[in-house]
Formats: structure tokens, sequence, C-alpha cells
């Protein structure tokens, strides 16, 4: 399924892209979609290899069964096809290749994942043809720790949820947290992403 351009969700017949079975399949994902009105659900934009290696850490060195087995985003389609996006989540199911402690997820890599779900806004909003297409950067992120992010050989789902707080120009400030399927949070973070006034 290309990204963006078929809608999923935990009754379709259609055999959807694997990374969304993946999620699809497991209970708690799939009741979290179930609660989601009007609901868009498909594999995250960024896991797609580009052909001048751009967004490469998440489309192929992260890509793989033991480290980020699957990444699929949702949100709930704005009445308005016109209205820009302000929520969004993400489901990423983690491996022991992205391990500090063992078990534990890096801290460097959830910092990862907080910033690409965070800027999943942008991406989606660029995608749907509501935003300006421009790149953008980070800013800063800043991250607060609240339990470790566990992994497993056999993968550990987390969910991360992100919302657009303020928007100022160029700049559009958010923030978002990480929850395991017990709803425990597990960070959170607040950033800053700037519109390029051109392409890097």
């Amino acid at each position: 399924m290309a990204a963006g351009t078929q809608k999923q969700t935990p009754t379709r017949e259609a055999v959807p892209d694997p990374e969304v079975a993946h999620f699809l399949a497991i209970p708690w994902c799939a009741a979290q979609l179930a609660a989601t009105p009007d609901l868009v659900f498909e594999k995250c934009i960024t896991r797609t290899p580009k052909p001048q290696y751009e967004e490469a850490l998440m489309a192929q060195t992260l890509n793989r069964p033991d480290a980020i087995k699957a990444y699929a985003v949702f949100y709930s389609q704005p009445a308005n096809p016109q209205d820009l996006l302000t929520e969004v989540g993400a489901f990423l199911t983690l491996g022991p290749m992205v391990n500090g402690w063992r078990g534990i997820c890096h801290g460097g890599i959830v910092m990862t994942i907080m910033d690409e779900c965070l800027g999943q806004l942008a991406a989606i909003n660029r995608h749907r043809g509501v935003a300006p297409n421009a790149e953008q950067m980070t800013a800063y992120l800043n991250t607060k720790f609240l339990s470790p992010v566990r992994t497993s050989t056999d993968g550990t789902t987390v969910m991360v949820k992100a919302r657009i707080t303020k928007r100022e120009g160029r700049k559009q400030f958010v923030e978002g947290h990480m929850e395991d399927a017990n709803g425990t949070v597990l960070c959170r973070s607040e950033g800053l992403f700037i519109q390029l006034l051109a392409k890097i």
C-alpha cells in the first residue's frame, strides 16, 4: 500500500500492508483504532526508501525485524479535507537491536522515535496538500523519560501520540507522549519544528 493512498480500518476486508496488518492483529492496538473516528491507518510515509537516501534512518537503518519491526500511523480525517491535521498517533514494534541496556530501548532511539512521530504532523499535512510543500527541521526537542521503554526478541509495541500546540509563521510547536500496552506513559516530548525557506 502506498502511504496516504488507502484508508485502513480494523474491519476492512481488503488485504492491508503487512505493517498495518501487524498492528491490526494486536488486540490493544485494534481497540485503540476502533475508538478512532473517521480513521485513516496506514504504513508510515518515512518507511519507504527514497532514491537519495532521504529518511534512510527510518526507511532502511532501523527498518528491520529486530530493530523497528513495524511502524504505522493513524489519525481522524478532518471533517473539512482542507483543514490542517492537528493530532496523529503511531504504533511501533521494537526489537533488541534498538537496545541500550538489555531489554530496554536506548534513550537516543526513544528521542529519535519521538522526533520522527512529532514530525509526522507536518509530513502528513504536506502529503494531504494542506501545508506548504517545504522541508522542515527540528529546532529543539525536549524529552522527559518517565519509565523504561521495553523491547523483546519478539517485538514490543508502543504507541506515540502527537499534537500541534501552536503555529507562528514557519514555526510549528508540538508535543507528544509514548505509552505502552497498559497505558503507562513512558516519556513526554515537546518541540519546535521550523519550515525551511529553501531545500537543504
